[in-house]
């Protein structure tokens, strides 16, 4: 599980201190300490001293903080929503989660197309009339989208049980499908939906 967690996110790390230097540079002294500021509160709630389990609304801030780091990155290109209902704030659930999906929906979906880019981050509780209980989460963009083939080859791979690396298409998505797999067991997976030169559709729920 550690190993899993730390193949995340480490070329995010080397991109921020990069951009914090050009900002520097630049002498664009508000964007390096917002930046800063996003940087810390990132990594904080990364660490969380060592613990697994966050609140629902420490993953939603966790991704609150990544996406203002990368608009300042992508500011062209990249603008974001975060919407969730309250009912989900207090929910207990695996940290580091939503990052890599929003990671993917920037780096395979956004910069792949033209014109601006637009994720939303979406968190809603749902109970159904025999009173289960579920949060689900979405991560959406207006990105490139799948063809049909890629789709159903990041299907297999997201199913399979490889060695991560030796995986085409989804490298962050199958670390956090092996994760959900793990701790909430087999039922509890990453599901996408996604349409050619649209975008795509991220999501997981789970039981509370």
């Amino acid at each position: 599980m550690k190993t899993l967690q730390a193949q995340i996110t480490p070329h995010f790390l080397y991109n921020t201190f990069d951009t914090i230097i050009w900002l520097a540079e630049s002498e664009e002294t508000e964007k390096v300490i917002e930046i800063t500021r996003a940087f810390s509160g990132f990594f904080r709630i990364s660490l969380n001293r060592g613990r697994e389990w966050i609140p629902a609304s420490q993953e939603l801030e966790h991704i609150r903080y990544y996406l203002q780091i990368q608009k300042i990155r992508y500011s062209n290109i990249l603008d974001y929503t975060i919407d969730f209902d309250e009912a989900v704030t207090d929910c207990m659930m695996l940290k580091l989660t939503l990052q890599p999906l929003v990671e993917n929906a920037i780096y395979h979906g956004i910069k792949n197309k033209r014109g601006m880019g637009i994720i939303k981050v979406r968190a809603f509780f749902e109970e159904n009339k025999t009173g289960e209980k579920k949060v689900h989460f979405c991560v959406e963009d207006n990105g490139i989208g799948f063809t049909r083939e890629k789709l159903d080859n990041v299907m297999q791979e997201l199913a399979c049980n490889k060695d991560p690396e030796s995986l085409s298409y989804v490298y962050g998505l199958y670390n956090v499908n092996k994760r959900l797999n793990l701790y909430y067991g087999e039922s509890v997976k990453l599901e996408i939906k996604s349409e050619f030169g649209k975008g795509s559709i991220v999501f997981f729920p789970f039981r509370i």
